[in-house]
Order: structure tokens, then sequence, then C-alpha cells
């Protein structure tokens, strides 16, 4: 795996790829998406059937489109489907027809607090066309006849998502979620497929077969997750633990939203790892309303699935408009979301409870040369506290997550001191 600043450097050309295609819930801007994807890492890409039910929904048609636009008496595109596929309202069904200005302005989405702004704007599930142009632009239209063209099929088709598995030691998953369905925005959600699929290659490019299986699922938001979720129900039971990667890349501090149990172990270890890294964050409790969060943890699932952003759903100005573009995410800020799901699926992955093997007195340290291993280290006393926690908190019902909240320790400390009181015989998991 890359160095992390080199990282972050590769995922912000991967948004920069990745941002001018048109993406939606269905469709060939999600094939392509994925295509690109699947240069990084292999996946499993699974197309599902127009009709199909799904849980409590319905596969929609698939929407392609190929070009949109209005044009004004000269033949001139004062909106343009090809400079930003924003321009379209998502879903628009197809149009071709003269009309006056009057006619068309029920049909043009613009944000008139920011006049220079393009907004994002979608009509899923119900029959309509329409364009998104800046106010400025809006403003700036004569009276008079234009051209609308909406040049897009809505027929039977699929639903496209796909999957990435690394296999881990026990058949039990991590699932990391993110979203593909949202055209030219690069924070929201493109920045959450990057880290995904650095996240992906950095678990299967280390030493050690990680413990977990781990699979990571791009598809589209709410309509891919509950398509999953229909297809996996069989085997959701193996899910034990899960992340949703949204708005992973501007500058805004870290957000962690918990799983709605509150309580799962997902929710400690993201709490653990941001406070012991001192990173300026915050964890916020769960909500029905955001992101996938919310179809994994819906009561019938509850499903220990949280999710880690930077600024959190609907919270920056720049949030669904043409101003979340491939400047307004850095690679610094990718890089920092990556490093924080690497920390917290290691200590995931090495949380075991373990079971004192001398557990009458405590066992004698030094004549097993556990105290001079220590010796020289900077944290010496920290390494001894952490190994007589251990000692003492290793009853089979403590885990090693308990054992570093309880004494107010790194989790990688007490990880070190278990391992070191294993390799000596002293516990066993």
């Amino acid at each position: 795996m890359a160095p992390m600043t080199s990282a972050g450097e590769e995922m912000h050309a991967l948004v920069e790829r990745l941002y001018p295609l048109c993406r939606s819930i269905t469709g060939d801007g999600v094939r392509a998406t994925l295509e690109i994807v699947g240069e990084h890492l292999p996946l499993q890409v699974h197309e599902v059937p127009t009709g199909t039910q799904v849980l409590d929904w319905t596969v929609p048609q698939e929407w392609n489109i190929r070009d949109a636009y209005v044009a004004d008496a000269s033949g001139r595109r004062v909106v343009d489907f090809q400079a930003s596929s924003l321009h379209v309202l998502g879903y628009s069904v197809p149009v071709s027809a003269r009309m006056p200005l009057s006619e068309l302005r029920p049909h043009l989405y613009t944000l008139p607090d920011h006049p220079s702004w393009v907004p994002y704007r979608t009509s899923y599930y119900k029959p309509e066309w329409g364009f998104c142009l800046a106010q400025e632009t809006l403003d700036a239209l004569p009276e008079g006849e234009y051209e609308v063209r909406v040049d897009s099929t809505l027929a039977d088709g699929h639903l496209t998502y796909a999957e990435h598995v690394i296999p881990g030691q026990v058949p039990e998953e991590v699932i990391v979620s993110c979203h593909v369905c949202h055209p030219s925005l690069a924070n929201d959600n493109l920045a959450g497929v990057a880290v995904a699929t650095y996240l992906a290659r950095a678990l299967a490019e280390q030493e050690h077969q990680p413990y977990y299986t781990y699979r990571f699922i791009f598809a589209p938001g709410t309509i891919g997750a509950i398509t999953w979720l229909a297809r996996n129900a069989d085997r959701i039971e193996r899910v034990k633990h899960g992340l949703v990667l949204a708005c992973a890349g501007d500058r805004g501090q870290l957000t962690y939203k918990q799983s709605r149990r509150g309580d799962a172990e997902i929710d400690r270890v993201l709490k653990h790892v941001l406070s012991t890294s001192e990173r300026p964050h915050t964890v916020r409790e769960f909500t029905p309303y955001g992101y996938d969060e919310r179809q994994y943890c819906s009561p019938g699932f509850d499903l220990g699935v949280g999710s880690l952003s930077r600024t959190p759903y609907a919270g920056y100005p720049e949030y669904h408009t043409s101003a979340d573009n491939p400047d307004f995410v850095s690679p610094e800020a990718m890089a920092d979301t990556l490093a924080v799901c690497r920390e917290a699926f290691a200590v995931l992955d090495r949380n075991r409870a373990y079971v004192n093997l001398s557990p009458y007195g405590e066992p004698q340290l030094g004549r097993r040369g556990l105290y001079d291993s220590l010796g020289g280290r900077s944290d010496a006393k920290e390494a001894q506290m952490a190994m007589l926690w251990v000692l003492s908190l290793s009853d089979g019902a403590h885990s090693l997550l308990d054992v570093a909240e309880r004494a107010g320790l790194p989790f990688d400390t007490v990880a070190a001191a278990a391992d070191a009181l294993h390799g000596a015989g002293l516990i066993k998991a």
C-alpha cells in the first residue's frame, strides 16, 4: 500500500476521474463507475432486474441519458448537460419541445442564496423532467421561445451494485458500504467511494490475513442497500460490524454517527480510536435519516453499523451543489479518513476476550522475562500497567477494548501486552 500522503493523492485522482460521470440509482453511469473502481480491486457486479421485489420496494426502471439542453433562439445552449451532469434533473423523462420561458420556468431549479452554484435535484419515482442551473444564468435569460431537449430513456433494465470480499480467518463479516448514485458531487459520494476502494486494498495487502471477513458494498443509495439486504437476508447473521462511508473528503473534522444500538462494538471502537488519537471529532447519536446506515440499522435487521464522515450529511453549504467539486475535497482529508478506518479495523480485528491461566495471585512476570522486554522503552510503565490490567480482566468476559477503556490506555498498548502474555503462556483466547 502506498504511503498515506501518496494514497491521498491517488484517491483524489480517482475522485477527479469519476467526477464527470452521470450517475443515478440505475444505468450506465453506475456501471462505468464500477468499471473504474474495478481497475483498482476485483469486483463482483450484480444486476437486479426491474420489477424485482426487494423488501417493501420494487427495483425501478433503468434510466440512461445521452444529452439534454435548453437552447435560445440562436441555437446557443444556455443550459447544457454536456458541461455538467448536474444540469439535468435526475431521472428526467424524455422531452423534445419548444416553449416560452414562462412555460419553461416551472421546470428550472436554482439556488437563489448561492446564485453561481448549480443544485443537484432528482425525481426518481415521479415522472418529471427539468433542468438545474445557476440563478445568475436564469436571471440573464430573456423572454422568448426556447428549445428544450432531454434525450433519455426510462425502460425496464437493471439496478447494478458490486461487492469486493476479503476473506478472513472466520466467516463473520464486517461490511463497508458506500453509495455510487450521485452524479458530479466529489464529497458526497466520490470521496467515500475512493476511501472504500483504498481501504479494501490496504486490508488485502497487509502482512497478516484479517480476522474478520470484510465485504465492501458499492451500491446506489437507499434502493441499493435495500436490494443488498433483500438478497442477503439469509446470511445477515454473519454481519457483526459495519461502517457506512460518506462525505469523506472535505476539510471539516471527523464525525462518527453511532449505530441504532448505540453501544455496538463498532461504536465503542470508533469512539476509542477518535478520542485516543486526539483528532478533533464529533460523535453523534443515531437518527433514522442520513445515508444507508438507516437501512442496515432498521429494526428488523438492527445491525451494528455506524457511519463515518467528515462534515456530516447536509452540514455544509456546498452539499448537493456544483460547489461540491474536486477542489472541495483534499488528499489530506481523505488520507486522514482512510487512516481512521484502518486504525478502527485494526482494533476490531484484535479485540478478543482472554482467560488468565494463572489466576490465583499475580504471576511472576520477571522470571518469564516480561519485565526485561520493557527495558529501555519510553512507555515501559504504561506497558507494565497494561500487562497487569490484562491479567486482571482476563476472565473470558472482558475484551481487550474493555481493558483499554477501563484502564484508560491506548488499545495498541493493551493488545501488545496481551500478545506478550499469550506468548508467555499466561493467557489464552
